[in-house]
């Protein structure tokens, strides 16, 4: 439209000029429509029909010049620049033309009289440029609310529909918005692991609340709902209108800035893992000074509360084989079949949590990283987190991180299982306060009956546990290379279970 009235207008003054009588001479020369007219030795230029100066006006034709374009009738003798366009180099490339600095402006007037008379036709053509200035002053701004307002338009929002989108991708999502549907237009599918933008969660299964439903839900973060409490902050259990039970973990407020990090990892990466050993997120909130992860609750609450008998229930031999194996498997997923390796970091018991039928599934990925990108590295720097005791020794010493990192909390974890002993334990015995160290000595004892938790009380057969606290010491070993990988972990459990079913039945 703008471009419309600017071209009938720049018409209508033009041919006023050219009706007055004025000779012009004109001529196209590539993309440039040059014109010169000189009337009672007034002289008006033009440049794609825009009255131009002397100045710009030579400078345009002495490069047109080059390319052999010529305009009949103007030499360019008075150019200004002290040489005609004969004399002007043809060897030199074309380049971009700029405004004339004041100092290259020649003086038309050495007498230095500032009240000169302008020529008729120059006052023409000033008239026609200050119509069309006037035309884009009163047009644009009309363009430009049309323009806002229809932005407003494509990103409005229904007011009933419940976000739970942080705000970057809020940012995201409104920049894709901003492109008009087209049949042939697909929008970018994002970085799996992207931290610069927040996660969709609208996979099977999945839950979109508002706060005002999970203060109902937890009957405003009741105590007698809490179920547990680590370094991110509480956790509560809920219930949804649906019926559903759902696990809704709330951030500290006074380390809020402190787990923003913490908060980010485990929302983006819980979002694009689904697998049955692998707690499942369900939704999450990122709004104002609330940060919830909401998951899939586990009833039977950790493997560490079972292992202490704070629920009043012993783990048999056959369930802590079990539980072994589902961490194995989940731990196995993570390494090689994520769509990215990701690093747990902090596999420990308390991350254990167990179904209603005593699966295991592991939990807290506020500290799990995505593993080497480039398939020639063999890890990555990063600064030491974890659980004390768990901690793998050669990542504490290099920073040097990969999964053997997670097979060595996971040996870890192993001794934990069997003996039914925190890694370590400051009240015992000095020769017994780090427990993996006081289990290997036993083993090489060839006591390894004596190390199994006395809670358990059930007879389990010595060869099966040599081989369980053999790969327990290979997992736990204190250089990396000497580790096992997870997936070949996973599949020696498979065989020593195997081999303690055949037991059981002899027995």
């Amino acid at each position: 439209m703008a471009a419309s009235v600017f071209s009938l207008l720049l018409f209508v003054q033009l041919s006023r000029l050219f009706a007055s009588g004025i000779e012009v001479k004109s001529t196209i020369c590539g993309t440039d429509h040059i014109a010169y007219s000189n009337s009672d030795s007034h002289e008006v230029f033009y440049l794609n029909d825009i009255p131009v100066d002397r100045v710009l006006f030579c400078k345009v034709l002495q490069l047109h010049y080059e390319d052999h374009s010529v305009l009949e009738g103007y030499t360019g003798a008075d150019s200004g620049f002290g040489v005609s366009l004969a004399d002007f180099s043809t060897g030199r490339g074309r380049k971009l033309l700029h405004e004339p600095k004041k100092d290259e402006i020649p003086d038309d007037n050495p007498e230095g009289n500032n009240n000169r008379k302008l020529p008729v036709s120059t006052k023409v053509g000033m008239a026609a440029a200050s119509g069309v200035l006037l035309t884009c002053v009163l047009i644009c701004p009309c363009l430009y609310r049309k323009k806002k307002a229809t932005d407003q338009n494509v990103l409005s929002k229904d007011v009933n529909t419940i976000d739970l989108a942080g705000p970057s991708e809020m940012s995201a999502r409104s920049l894709h918005e901003k492109v008009p549907a087209s049949p042939l237009w697909v929008p970018p599918t994002p970085s799996r692991f992207s931290t610069s933008q927040s996660p969709q969660l609208n996979r099977i299964g999945s839950v979109h609340l508002s706060m005002t439903q999970v203060t109902k839900a937890t009957h405003n973060f009741s105590p007698a709902l809490k179920i547990g409490e680590g370094g991110f902050g509480a956790v509560y259990k809920a219930q949804l209108d649906s019926g559903q039970v759902v696990a809704i973990k709330r951030a500290k407020k006074e380390h809020f800035e402190n787990l923003e990090t913490k908060f980010s990892s485990e929302v983006e990466l819980l979002s694009k893992i689904d697998h049955r050993n692998l707690v499942k997120l369900l939704g999450y909130i990122d709004k104002g000074n609330e940060r919830l992860i909401i998951t899939e609750y586990a009833p039977n609450g950790t493997l560490k509360d079972h292992l202490d008998g704070q629920l009043g229930k012993i783990l048999n031999f056959n369930q802590r084989l079990e539980i072994a194996i589902d961490v194995a498997h989940g731990l196995t997923y993570l390494h090689l079949y994520a769509e990215k390796q990701i690093i747990h970091r902090d596999v420990k018991s308390s991350n254990i949590l167990l179904t209603e039928s005593m699966r295991a599934k592991v939990a807290d990925f506020g500290f799990a990283i995505v593993g080497p990108m480039d398939s020639d590295r063999t890890h990555i720097s990063t600064k030491v987190k974890g659980t004390v005791g768990y901690l793998d020794p050669e990542y504490m010493r290099t920073y040097q991180l990969t999964t053997k990192s997670d097979v060595y909390s996971f040996g870890v974890l192993l001794v934990e299982i069997l003996t039914g002993r925190r890694p370590v334990e400051l009240r015992r015995p000095v020769e017994e306060r780090v427990t993996p160290k006081w289990a290997f000595q036993k083993y090489n004892e060839g006591q390894v009956v004596e190390l199994v938790d006395p809670k358990m009380e059930e007879v389990v057969d010595a060869e099966i546990l040599r081989k369980m606290f053999a790969l327990a010491f290979q997992c736990a070993a204190p250089i990396r290379n000497d580790r096992p990988e997870m997936k070949s972990v996973g599949e020696q459990l498979w065989a020593i279970r195997a081999d303690y079913v055949k037991t059981s039945r002899r027995g």
